[in-house]
């Protein structure tokens, strides 16, 4: 079969560092057992590695003054941080235009039981920037308790300022959430500051680990209700959960590959240098939009006046969405089509309900991808 121009890395980072796929399957089978479950030796190998990938990841984001929580999911480290918070009628709780369902959701959820105000910040619709005069003029006339901001979008890669929003909302005394599920290990990110209360990551994006390890990584001062209750490995004589973090959140058994494979992916990460994988990325995207902007059947949404990472999405005249995804397919490109679990998204973008067909690129994109993909766009103009 012919190789994959793989274009949907917004989804999820393939192909990963060759040193994640050889630490993954040597760990696992050498020490492939479970944390905390065990006097053993091998058990002990495990809860180190578990300690070593935390390390590792408060060094990444420069907070050794704050914890890191292991989830399975970023889905499920949201609910726990949103379903977790005290919440109460008349919150006022801001959310970019950009949020993924992960997140919209859960507020969903929280509105049919809470009388709540979900507010979207003030962002330019043609620039796709965030509007700090009217922004502060929101926070005015409805104070935030709660802001929630996606690092950057999965649906056209703009990001937000998250220093100064955060920073913006915690004069008004809000909570603050990041999502950077987008962004972790791709942007530098200083996450020592208490401007941001909880921190979201999901290692299989741009943190290139496996699927089946994310989290929060937080002070911990604002403590959030636990979501799952069970079975730690600590204090089992006692029905409460444990008091002490991160064994109050991290019920049952980790999925130690998973978290191997992050471990390895974040020493590639310190050896490569973020800012080289930024850098490398910032050209591929240059590159893929060069490869679109041949084809004046491709409308490309224009983030040229904002900051933003290796998420393009577009518009093909005379075809939906789904239809280009299947051409792509059967031409060996894989993209993503739809609404991306972001519907609110192309709502602001104007490209609700059809929704875009969304090319996101990585380090490892090369220049065959993009002549491959070259060759499918000239194979639909001839055929439109």
């Amino acid at each position: 079969m012919d190789s994959i121009a793989y274009f949907d890395n917004a989804a999820t980072t393939f192909p990963k560092p060759e040193e994640v796929y050889q630490f993954v399957d040597r760990f696992y089978r050498t020490c492939g057992v479970n944390v905390g479950r065990g006097q053993h030796k091998l058990a002990s190998q495990a809860a180190k590695l578990v300690q070593d990938t935390r390390t590792a990841l408060l060094s990444l984001f420069h907070c050794p003054n704050k914890k890191v929580v292991f989830t399975h999911t970023a889905t499920e480290a949201i609910n726990l941080i949103l379903q977790g918070l005290p919440i109460s009628n008349d919150f006022n709780i801001y959310i970019s235009p950009f949020e993924h369902n992960a997140v919209t959701r859960v507020l969903n959820h929280l509105q049919r039981i809470y009388d709540i105000n979900v507010i979207q910040l003030a962002v330019d619709k043609k620039a796709l920037t965030y509007d700090f005069d009217r922004i502060q003029n929101q926070f005015a006339e409805n104070k935030p308790n709660w802001l929630i901001v996606s690092h950057a979008s999965n649906v056209c890669g703009v990001v937000a300022p998250i220093r100064k929003l955060c920073n913006m909302a915690k004069l008004c005394g809000a909570i603050t959430l990041i999502d950077m599920c987008q962004t972790a290990g791709l942007i530098d990110v200083d996450l020592s500051s208490n401007d941001i209360d909880f921190a979201v990551f999901a290692g299989h994006k741009t943190l290139y680990s496996p699927l089946g390890v994310a989290g929060v990584i937080s002070s911990f001062e604002i403590k959030p209700e636990p979501l799952i209750y069970g079975g730690t490995g600590v204090e089992s004589a006692s029905q409460a959960l444990p008091e002490s973090i991160p064994e109050r959140y991290e019920v049952a058994s980790p999925d130690i590959a998973a978290i191997a494979g992050l471990y390895a992916s974040l020493h590639w990460i310190e050896k490569t240098g973020i800012e080289n994988i930024c850098s490398k990325e910032q050209e591929n995207k240059d590159k893929l939009i060069a490869v679109l902007n041949e084809f004046p059947n491709v409308k490309v949404i224009d983030t040229k006046k904002t900051e933003s990472i290796g998420v393009v999405s577009c518009v093909f005249e005379g075809y939906s969405s789904d239809n280009i995804g299947q051409i792509l397919s059967k031409q060996n490109i894989a993209v993503r089509t739809g609404l991306h679990c972001a519907p609110f998204a192309h709502q602001f973008l104007g490209t609700f309900p059809s929704g875009t067909v969304r090319f996101s690129v990585s380090y490892f994109n090369t220049d065959d991808d993009f002549e491959k993909l070259e060759s499918a766009l000239e194979y639909i103009e001839e055929n439109s």
